[in-house]
């Protein structure tokens, strides 16, 4: 059996994990009584309107987002029908596709945009110092750094000697 949390760490794991719910939803809430979009919407048109010619391959995406390929075909396809992305083939190879960034949904995400960080500033940012921000970045940072490591080596596990 695995052994207990003490007492201090329990406490920080559900503080963490109620806040952190908490601050989600009310962001999320904020964002679609502002602008209708949800936070999956506007993650997507953030990490578009980011990069080159505002287009990357459904993999990248994935990726970026923590989605599964079928997630993000579900996501995908529901801002295609609002006009906010368009998918296309790949130019480089025509054998993936890509998720770009529209007119109308570079717009939608300059319009949310300022609400979407009043939201941020209220609920999470302005109630840090400087010290607790830094150390936030630090931890997080670290943590992501790992959990893509064990991403990484999750997959390479799963695929046994033979199967490539």
């Amino acid at each position: 059996m695995t052994e207990s949390l003490d007492r201090d760490r329990l406490a920080a794991w559900r503080t963490y994990i109620e806040a952190s719910q908490r601050l989600f939803t009310r962001l999320e809430d904020d964002l679609r009584a502002t602008s209708g979009l949800s936070f999956a919407d506007y993650h997507v048109l953030v990490l578009l309107s980011e990069v080159p010619g505002q287009r990357l391959r459904m993999g990248e995406l994935a990726d970026r987002l923590v989605f599964s390929p079928s997630r993000l075909t579900y996501q995908v396809s529901s801002m295609q029908r609002r006009g906010l992305v368009a998918r296309q083939p790949c130019p480089q190879d025509g054998r993936g596709s890509e998720a770009v960034l529209t007119a109308a949904g570079l717009l939608a995400l300059r319009e949310a945009a300022p609400h979407h960080l009043k939201s941020v500033r209220t609920h999470l940012m302005d109630d840090l110092d400087d010290a607790e921000v830094a150390a936030l970045t630090r931890i997080f940072s670290r943590l992501g750094r790992r959990l893509r490591g064990a991403d990484d080596s999750d997959a390479t596990l799963a695929t046994a000697p033979g199967d490539n």
